[in-house]
């Protein structure tokens, strides 16, 4: 599974918004989407920030592991 996907499975399983984890990491809502397009991907900064959130390793939210 891409990040893309886990983010967005991960969202949903937690019952957040785009729009939540925009604020969470201080960004527009359209830099979330551009990463469930796939069309950018998270800094290093950001995907700790996510891992550490959605209380999951950094290997599992950009697929590496399931």
């Amino acid at each position: 599974m891409e990040f893309k996907d886990r983010l967005k499975e991960l969202r949903a399983e937690n019952g957040r918004s785009q729009t939540d984890i925009a604020r969470l990491l201080c960004l527009s809502k359209m830099a979330v989407s551009h990463w469930e397009c796939g069309d950018s991907e998270p800094n290093i900064a950001q995907l700790k920030a996510l891992a550490k959130y959605f209380d999951v390793s950094i290997d599992y939210l950009v697929g590496y592991i399931d």
